[in-house]
């Protein structure tokens, strides 16, 4: 059965593609607003979903994957920094204490729709405004949750990590590729 990746993430692609998994890459777009009252996994939960879902309504043959992450602190859902003021408000938050990354995954197809939300804990290193904005300058965390990529030049400033690296790359590869197999 044909898979395709209903997300525009690089690093999503990348990460299916290292393991081995051929897929068509289709992105679907949703509003991305969050409801009133909604938890940080509902929220990632219900865009996964609707972007599997769309997929699967434009490709009904098919296995899709719809996935979102969120980096979390003290209950606030940090998402694509909007503009280099944001980022740098993001990383100043992040700096020096631990957050979480959530990403929910959304298997659509045969009739069906499954989803998991992956939680990981990372820790960060303490940050100098300097050391922030020269990561800025990087150009690096404009298309990141939480304006960081674990994988590449932020890697220094992570202290540690509970769970799946993968998850906070932006995939949790481990699970995804089980329901995979259980969808086979």
């Amino acid at each position: 059965m044909q898979v395709v990746l209903a997300s525009a993430s690089p690093r999503r692609r990348e990460l299916l593609a290292a393991a081995g998994v051929s897929i068509t890459v289709d992105p679907v777009a949703v509003d991305e607003t969050p409801l009133p009252a909604e938890s940080p996994s509902a929220y990632v939960d219900r865009l996964a979903r609707l972007k599997a879902v769309g997929g699967a309504a434009r490709h009904p043959d098919s296995i899709v994957i719809g996935a979102d992450t969120a980096v979390v602190v003290d209950g606030e859902v940090f998402g694509k920094p909007v503009d280099t003021r944001d980022a740098r408000r993001m990383l100043r938050r992040l700096a020096g204490r631990d957050h979480e990354v959530l990403t929910a995954v959304a298997l659509a197809g045969r009739g069906a729709v499954r989803s998991v939300v992956e939680r990981t804990v990372v820790s960060m290193a303490a940050l100098t405004d300097r050391q922030i904005d020269a990561y800025i300058a990087t150009g690096e965390p404009f298309d990141k949750a939480g304006a960081y990529a674990i994988q590449g030049a932020a890697a220094p400033f992570v202290a540690g990590i509970q769970g799946s690296f993968t998850n906070v790359v932006g995939l949790p590869l481990e699970r995804v590729l089980q329901m995979l197999n259980e969808l086979a």
